[in-house]
C-alpha cells in the first residue's frame, strides 16, 4: 500500500479532485435551479386554483371572449411556426481515402524533394525538422503529379488530383444516402488555392449532371476553414429555399502549389498538406430527421482581417526569385488564439451551462469593475458543453494551442491527433476526417454534442455546433474503416527520418 494511503486503505482526496466534486455540485445545482423554482410556483397555482377555475367558467359562458381568446392563440401559434427557422439536417457525410499508391511516407516525401534538385541542403534539412516534429505518420497521401520524376505540376495534373478527391467523396455520400444527384439544389464547392476556369463547382454539375436551376457556388482563397464558411452559407440558402438538399464538397489542391523555392517560411507548407476531402449533404426535409445524423445547432464565424498582422499572418506571393507560395508568419499561433478567444466568446453564451456563464461573468466583474488584478480571467470549461470536440488539424502546434487555452484532455483531442497522424492536413476537409474517427470508435450517441472549429487565412476562426439524433457507429465508405483498431496511437514528439 502505499504511504499515502490511510489506515483504513482509503486514499485522501486531493485538492483539486475536492475543488472538482465542489464545481460539479455548483453546476448541477444552478443547472436545476428552474425546477426547484417550480416547487413552490406549484404549491401557488394549487393553493389558487379556485380562482382558476372562476375565470375558466366565466370563458365558457361567454363564447365571444373563448372565440377571441383561440383566435389570438392560433395566430401567435402561426406567427411563431412562420417566423422560426427551418432546421437543418445533416443527413451523412463521406470522406475521400486516395488509393495505396498514393502512400507518401515521411522519407518518401524527402527523397522526391531531393530529386527535383530545387531545393538547397539548408531546405531540405529544415523540411526534414519539420517533418520529424510534425506528429505525422507514415501512411498519409500525396497526389500522383507530385510522385513523378519529374513532378508533373500541369493543370491537367492538378485537376486529375483535386477531381479524383471530390468525386471519390461524393460518389461515397451519394451511395451512403440513397439521394440522387438531381436532387440537390444548392451545391458549395470550397478550395483555397486551385480555382480553374471552369469552376470546381461546375465540374461536379457537369459529372453528375445536376439540374438546370441548381443554386452553386465556388469559394476560393478563404483557408483552412472555408468548410464550415461553406457550411454556414448553405444553412443560410436552406432557410429560404425549402424542401431541397445541399450538397456540400470541401478540398484542397497540393500538386498545383507546392513550392519549389528555398525561402523558409513559404516551405512549412510543403511539408503540412496532404491530399483529402469530403461531401456531407444537408436538407431542410423535415420527413429526413429521421435517417439524418445530426442537427446543426450554431454556427458561429469570427473574421480577423482587419488587423494587417492577422491579414497576412499566411499570405500567398511571390519569393526573391518571383517563385509562388504560401508564406506562413511566426506569429500565426499567436494571431490564431486570439480569433479562437473571439470566436468562443461569441459561441459561449449560446451553448454553455448557465453555471459556466455566472462564473465568467463574475470573474469578469471582479477584473473590470472592482479592478481585481491579481484575478485571472476565468476561461470556461467546454467540456460541459460538448462531447466531441474537432479541432482543425492543421499542425500539432495548432492542437496544442487549443488544448491549452480550452484545458482540454488526452481524450477530447484524440480524434484531431489521430487524423493528423493518419490523414496529415488536409485542409478544411480535416474536420469530418475527425468525426468519422468518433463515428468508427462508436462513441457518438444520441444528444452527444460536437463542436467543430477551423482556423483559415485571412485570418478566419469559424465554428459549427452539432446535435446527434441518433447513436452512429462504424458504417461502410468510413475511411478509418479497416484500421481503426489501430489507433489511437503514441505519437513521438520527435520521430528521427532517415532517407
Amino acid at each position: 500500500m502505499s504511504p499515502a494511503a490511510s489506515k483504513n486503505g482509503h486514499f485522501p482526496l486531493t485538492l483539486s479532485v475536492k475543488l472538482k466534486y465542489v464545481k460539479l455540485g455548483y453546476h448541477y445545482l444552478v443547472t436545476n435551479s428552474v425546477y426547484l423554482l417550480l416547487i413552490p410556483l406549484a404549491a401557488v397555482i394549487l393553493t389558487n386554483l379556485s380562482t382558476a377555475n372562476l375565470l375558466l367558467d366565466l370563458c365558457t359562458k361567454n363564447s365571444a371572449i373563448l372565440t377571441v381568446t383561440s383566435i389570438s392563440l392560433a395566430l401567435i401559434a402561426t406567427v411563431h411556426v412562420m417566423r422560426s427557422p427551418r432546421k437543418v439536417y445533416l443527413l451523412d457525410f463521406a470522406c475521400y481515402k486516395p488509393f495505396p499508391g498514393n502512400l507518401c511516407s515521411k522519407e518518401v516525401h524527402m527523397r522526391v524533394s531531393s530529386a527535383t534538385g530545387r531545393f538547397t541542403a539548408e531546405s531540405l534539412d529544415f523540411q526534414r525538422k519539420i517533418l520529424e516534429r510534425s506528429g505525422y505518420g507514415q501512411k498519409m497521401h500525396a497526389p500522383a503529379g507530385l510522385m513523378a520524376t519529374p513532378p508533373d505540376q500541369s493543370m491537367a495534373a492538378a485537376r486529375e488530383e483535386t477531381e479524383a478527391a471530390m468525386f471519390g467523396a461524393i460518389d461515397d455520400l451519394l451511395d451512403k444516402s440513397r439521394v440522387e444527384a438531381r436532387e440537390i439544389g444548392v451545391l458549395v464547392v470550397n478550395s483555397s488555392l486551385f480555382n480553374p476556369t471552369p469552376s470546381l463547382s461546375a465540374a461536379i454539375v457537369n459529372h453528375y449532371k445536376l439540374r438546370g436551376n441548381v443554386l452553386s457556388f465556388n469559394l476560393g482563397g478563404m483557408g483552412c476553414s472555408a468548410g464550415l464558411i461553406a457550411v454556414d452559407l448553405a444553412k443560410h440558402l436552406l432557410q429560404v429555399h425549402p424542401h431541397t438538399y445541399a450538397l456540400v464538397v470541401s478540398t484542397e489542391n497540393i500538386c498545383r502549389n507546392w513550392y519549389l523555392g528555398n525561402h523558409r517560411p513559404m516551405l512549412v507548407s510543403n511539408c503540412l498538406f496532404r491530399v483529402g476531402a469530403s461531401a456531407i449533404l444537408l436538407t431542410n426535409r423535415r420527413s429526413e430527421r429521421r435517417r439524418s445524423k445530426y442537427q446543426l445547432l450554431h454556427t458561429v464565424r469570427t473574421h480577423k482581417g482587419a488587423d494587417d498582422r492577422s491579414y497576412r499572418c499566411v499570405f500567398q506571393e511571390e519569393d526573391q526569385h518571383n517563385i509562388v507560395g504560401v508564406s506562413l508568419s511566426k506569429d500565426l499561433m499567436a494571431i490564431a488564439g486570439e480569433a479562437l478567444k473571439t470566436n468562443i466568446t461569441t459561441l459561449g453564451p449560446f451553448v454553455l451551462p448557465m453555471s459556466e456563464q455566472l462564473l465568467f461573468l463574475a470573474t469578469l466583474v471582479a477584473r473590470k469593475v472592482f479592478q481585481v488584478k491579481k484575478m485571472e480571467p476565468y476561461i470556461p470549461d467546454f467540456k460541459m458543453a460538448f462531447e466531441h470536440f474537432c479541432i482543425h488539424a492543421g499542425g500539432r502546434s495548432v492542437l496544442d494551442e487549443v488544448e491549452k487555452r480550452l484545458g482540454l484532455r488526452e481524450w477530447h483531442m484524440e480524434a484531431s491527433r489521430m487524423t493528423l497522424y493518419r490523414f496529415g492536413n488536409t485542409s478544411s476537409s480535416s474536420l469530418w476526417y475527425e468525426l468519422a474517427y468518433s463515428e468508427a470508435k462508436g462513441r457518438v450517441r444520441r444528444g452527444d454534442r460536437v463542436w467543430q472549429i477551423g482556423f483559415g487565412s485571412g485570418f478566419k476562426c469559424n465554428s459549427a455546433v452539432w446535435c446527434a439524433l441518433r447513436d452512429v457507429g462504424l458504417e461502410e465508405k468510413n475511411p478509418w474503416d479497416g484500421e481503426i483498431d489501430e489507433f489511437p496511437v503514441r505519437v513521438p514528439r520527435v520521430a528521427p527520418i532517415v532517407y
